[in-house]
């Protein structure tokens, strides 16, 4: 994209800088090609653990030093961990720029994880995983994981497990960095007003000095898939269901017309097929949705939705009507220019949003080393002919080939 600008440091790490002139707010974020994927067994939720403790302590400031040195400026400091990133961001007034890289190049690269901090960090986890074991709208889609990747990395909780939480040392934090840090898959991720050459003294001036280093860090795919139907009882009053299969890579053709397809399917959008169908035609769910995850070498079909068990087997026998359209049943052109149109339209609408824009570079960058410009996903979607949806679902939306997790009401 014209208005991307992209250097590389010597020592492997990325700057890419969007100026936009009209804001006052900079949004500036290092993300890291690493994530809980590539956590050993016996490392389990270490990604996230990491993601906790760079907050706690740094060679020079302590936690509370972190917590205030952006808030007293009215800035934002956070971090999140996925699958296959972690990533520490923060946004701020434009004048408070260098103030939030050099934090964020303090607590990514500089952290110490004082022992004194990895008990209560410890509890924090800990509660953080009551907590979504306590909303089963959330805990079925990390259950849900292991059922679709079953013994694969991809199928772990991002949390991690109770016994491996609580055994954590800092010499495991430190080991998992040792071998897993590649400073060229690292990307520092920058919008604001600030010029690119601005940004790139700035980024030299707290990065430069990082040793460049490669890391021996080999994904291996998901390869083996068996369908399951598994049902659970837990204490809750709904019946909460999830059904889904492996999908797409990020690098397969595939992957748009897929995404495209999901999003008709149980995209956001009111006007969504199950939506249309499920609640508001027979108002059987408060909320369904599809939708299409895709990794660097897999990628993740998942319908969810919650529903009085009575309703249960009404409710999937909408859902499988619903798929079955689709596989037979080939968009007229008024159909299919109506979801190419409201899927660019939400894009577009993304891209208004700095922040996930700033995101969206650095990973764009770090799983395909190029940002494609709304212009060229625009071109791809239209391209995209009603055969292949179709073709697509009768790939992908074969009933025996999908998994089901239910969570069932105790009595």
């Amino acid at each position: 994209m014209e208005d991307i600008q992209i250097y590389t440091l010597p020592n492997g790490i990325r700057i890419v800088h969007r100026q936009v002139l009209h804001t006052q707010i900079s949004h500036i974020g290092l993300m890291l090609d690493m994530g809980s994927r590539d956590e050993k067994p016996h490392q389990q939720g270490l990604a996230h653990f990491w993601e906790h403790m760079a907050f706690k302590g740094t060679s020079k400031r302590s936690s509370l030093n972190i917590i205030n040195r952006l808030e007293v400026v009215g800035g934002e400091l956070n971090a999140y961990t996925t699958k296959e990133k972690i990533c520490f961001h923060a946004s701020m007034l434009t004048p408070h720029y260098e103030r939030g890289l050099e934090l964020l190049a303090d607590i990514t690269f500089n952290s110490i994880f004082p022992d004194k901090q990895l008990d209560k960090e410890r509890g924090v986890i800990l509660e953080e995983m009551s907590m979504y074991y306590d909303s089963p709208e959330d805990a079925i889609q990390d259950d849900f994981d292991e059922i679709v990747f079953a013994d694969h990395q991809l199928g772990r909780n991002i949390l991690g497990n109770q016994d491996s939480v609580k055994n954590f040392k800092r010499e495991d934090l430190f080991a998992f960095i040792d071998e897993n840090l590649d400073t060229e898959r690292i990307i520092f991720s920058s919008i604001g007003k600030m010029s690119f050459k601005e940004v790139i003294k700035l980024a030299e001036k707290y990065f430069k000095d990082i040793p460049h280093k490669k890391s021996d860090l080999k994904r291996v795919a998901p390869t083996l898939y068996l369908p399951q139907n598994v049902k659970v009882n837990r204490g809750i009053t709904q019946a909460h269901v999830a059904i889904g299969r492996p999908a797409y890579s990020l690098i397969h053709e595939k992957r748009l017309p897929f995404f495209m397809l999901t999003n008709l399917l149980g995209g956001p959008g009111m006007n969504s097929r199950l939506n249309l169908s499920v609640r508001e035609k027979y108002g059987l769910v408060y909320s369904i949705d599809a939708g299409y995850t895709p990794y660097i070498d897999t990628g993740f079909l998942g319908i969810y939705f919650g529903t009085e068990p009575k309703q249960l087997n009404k409710a999937l026998s909408l859902i499988m009507k619903e798929l079955k359209i689709l596989r037979e049943t080939a968009l007229t052109t008024t159909q299919l220019h109506n979801t190419k149109e409201q899927l660019m339209g939400q894009l577009a609408m993304s891209e208004e949003g700095n922040m996930s824009f700033m995101l969206m570079m650095a990973k764009s960058l770090l799983d395909i080393n190029r940002i494609d410009s709304l212009e060229s996903i625009f071109s791809q979607i239209s391209a995209v002919s009603a055969d292949q949806l179709k073709d697509l679902a009768n790939e992908m939306f074969i009933e025996d080939q999908l998994s089901t997790l239910t969570f069932l009401p105790e009595n």
